[in-house]
């Protein structure tokens, strides 16, 4: 059986500038399926209602993944042969998801003379009326007999298997091309968005971040770290939900200070199977750390 939790806290440098959280974040979980899942609305002047954007994301995305499942069996058997192809039309359809929210949404909204104001007749002019909502998104979905996800933007997805590992699957912004920022609003988004597909492993626990939690790390083995040390607790569930909310909050203060959504799904059963092995790797991580720590001191002193 799935469970799951999702959390998205404002950062420093918004709650200084007045600007509203442009995170949104979501799980759910099923009998057969669970999806996690965050977006982080762009917040830039021409993007100025990304924190709505960032919302249609997240729908968007459930409603699709909902979508494909209402064949269960039909998706099942058909996901691990064709799943290259299934999985681009996964992100062609959460394009058009996204695209109809946003269309239905400035028909009943028009921009207003405020939002205009910031910007001359020209600059207005300029911008697509999607880009008003531009977003990134991170996505993973777990199933019976396999585990994907798909992502545009930054962000992070980080997944422990089977093994107790800790890996990010996806490149970070993979299929952006060269200076060009991969967002939801993008003319070409459905060809923008990074992928992974595994079904030889088995999923323990899965997480879908939007940059201000990776940016709040010191290191890739630090941020990694942090999620397996979150997957050992997760016998406490209740009492780390409360942990998460209150670490999240004082990272999105005293860190980067930007917005910081957290999104997590994990197997029940898997996990008390695995519990042992992962608090293991706990302990193997921290040793690991230390001789990190050891060696950079040694170089310190030797360039000295």
């Amino acid at each position: 059986m799935f469970n799951g939790f999702s959390h998205s806290v404002k950062g420093a440098s918004h709650e200084k500038t007045g600007l509203v959280c442009q995170d949104s974040s979501a799980y759910k979980v099923c009998d057969d399926y669970a999806i996690c899942v965050v977006a982080d609305g762009h917040g830039s002047k021409k993007h100025f209602r990304s924190n709505l954007g960032s919302k249609f994301a997240v729908e968007a995305t459930i409603s699709t993944i909902d979508r494909f499942y209402a064949d269960k069996a039909g998706f099942e058997e058909n996901l691990p042969k064709n799943y290259r192809l299934i999985i681009k039309n996964i992100q062609k359809q959460i394009i058009s998801d996204w695209n109809k929210l946003v269309e239905e949404h400035l028909s009943q909204n028009p921009v207003t003379d405020e939002e205009k104001s910031k910007f001359t007749e020209e600059e207005f002019a300029a911008i697509q009326p999607e880009s008003y909502y531009g977003t990134t998104l991170i996505v993973g979905v777990a199933g019976k007999n396999f585990t994907f996800g798909v992502q545009i933007g930054d962000g992070t997805l980080v997944a422990l298997f089977d093994d107790g590992k800790a890996v990010m699957p996806m490149e970070y912004n993979e299929a952006a091309p060269a200076n060009v920022t991969a967002s939801m609003c993008n003319s070409n988004a459905a060809g923008m968005f990074s992928a992974f597909y595994r079904d030889k492993q088995k999923l323990i626990a899965m997480f879908t971040s939007t940059d201000g939690l990776y940016t709040s790390f010191g290191s890739e083995f630090d941020f990694l770290d942090y999620h397996t040390i979150i997957t050992s607790k997760l016998n406490d569930f209740e009492n780390l939900k409360k942990i998460i909310v209150n670490n999240l909050t004082k990272r999105a203060h005293f860190g980067t200070e930007d917005d910081i959504s957290l999104s997590c799904v994990y197997d029940e059963e898997l996990f008390a199977q695995k519990h042992d092995l992962i608090v293991s790797e706990v302990e193997a991580n921290k040793q690991r750390a230390a001789e990190r720590k050891a060696e950079r001191l040694k170089k310190h002193v030797e360039t000295e």
